[in-house]
């Protein structure tokens, strides 16, 4: 099946369409010059005998005609074999002609795309990593020429925005943090007096509360932004068994208040993947803590590492209510939330998931999210190894 899909795939490309019109017009040429040629080769000129002749050489004159009309007959016979002779050669020649037309079709066709393949090779190996790159094809002021410069301008138009975009990320932090960082300062000076009243640390500690969730949110977006750019600048080999391990550690107090079961034995050291510990480390808090929120009180969690056909798996089920897939699908996606189908009091973010999804998208990784038939949630997030780990 793959290998007639690839054979579909060669039937489309334009090398191969612009053989066929090749090979198709010179056929149609050569059959138009072989019909000529055979019609005008077939054109005899008729002899014919004088009707009158005197009496006394009708005897001789009969012989005459006798012998002409022989040697008509003959000539007859040989140009029939000539016009025979002359068809199969042509259609042999024709038949040469079409196999070397195949292979100069073939040939004019891929150096007249040849241009355009350098520029699609060029094209792919531009990334958002590299996109100060420009394709800078010489030659003539021609269409393919005019093709290149037009992508070497998309190229410059995306770069601008990227930049813009990776800016916002490292400024939006600050700018945002402030105002939070005054209101709270507000809140604990007006707590912090001396007659401040009941109504007013009930509702400072509720404004606190809020402010911790904006917080929060803010923090996600800001992951998530700088997930989906690729903005990976401290790349070092990471343990996935030891982030799973620290992030289990620091919410142990968590699955205690909700009476979790917590299955780490699988939990291996595998090989390690290359990528930002930042990121995947908010990328496997942010699995746990999707495990812990959206589970039932005396459920489960089961964490496990897999190391298996070149890259290192991080596997999370839970117990829980049984999930429609279709709706399980939709939870890479920001603020998507399952809150009718999942258990639990806590409504998150909405970012979670999608978080994880960036992240593992920008470490050139997998994420499969499914609902388990018996209940729950079972994500596995699979990701290179550090040694294959190829760039996009």
């Amino acid at each position: 099946m793959d290998k007639l899909r690839r054979l579909t795939r060669q039937a489309r490309t334009v090398r191969l369409r612009f053989t066929l019109l090749y090979v198709g017009l010179f056929l149609v040429s050569g059959i138009v010059l072989l019909v000529l040629t055979n019609l005008l080769a077939g054109e005899r000129v008729a002899v014919t005998a004088p009707v009158r002749s005197p009496p006394a050489e009708q005897t001789s004159l009969a012989a005459a005609q006798e012998l002409i009309h022989g040697l008509q007959a003959q000539l007859s016979e040989m140009e029939a074999a000539r016009s025979h002779q002359l068809l199969a050669g042509s259609l042999i020649a024709l038949a040469v002609m079409v196999v070397v037309s195949v292979v100069l079709g073939g040939i004019v066709a891929g150096r007249v795309l040849r241009p355009l393949r350098t520029i699609t090779a060029a094209t792919r190996q531009i990334s958002a990593e590299n996109l100060h790159e420009r394709l800078a094809v010489p030659g003539p002021a021609d269409e393919v020429k005019d093709l290149a410069d037009t992508i070497d301008d998309l190229l410059e138009r995306l770069e601008a925005s990227f930049a813009a975009q990776r800016r916002f990320v490292a400024n939006a932090s600050h700018e945002l943090r402030t105002p939070l960082a005054t209101m709270r300062a507000s809140l604990d000076v007006a707590v912090a007096k001396p007659r401040a009243s009941t109504q007013t640390i009930t509702l400072a500690n509720r404004f606190r509360t809020e402010l911790d969730r904006v917080d929060r949110l803010l923090e996600g977006l800001l992951v998530l932004a700088r997930a989906q750019h690729d903005v990976l600048d401290d790349e070092t080999p990471v343990s996935l068994r030891h982030l799973a391990s620290a992030a289990l550690t620091a919410r142990a107090t968590n699955i205690a208040e909700k009476n979790l079961t917590l299955d780490d034995g699988d939990l291996r050291d595998t090989a390690s993947i290359h990528g930002s510990p930042t990121l995947l480390a908010c990328m496997v808090d942010n699995v746990i803590d999707n495990a812990i929120v959206h589970n039932q009180n005396g459920g489960w969690i089961r964490v496990a590492t897999e190391d298996e056909h070149g890259t290192v798996a991080l596997v999370v089920e839970t117990s829980g209510a049984v999930l429609d897939q279709e709706h399980v699908d939709r939870l890479t996606q920001p603020f998507q939330r399952l809150v009718a189908d999942r258990t639990g009091s806590e409504r998150g973010s909405g970012l979670g998931l999608s978080i994880v999804a960036a992240i593992t998208d920008a470490h050139i990784g997998r994420l499969q999210l499914h609902a388990r038939p018996a209940g729950g949630l079972r994500v596995v997030i699979s990701l290179p190894r550090t040694a294959e780990r190829v760039p996009a």
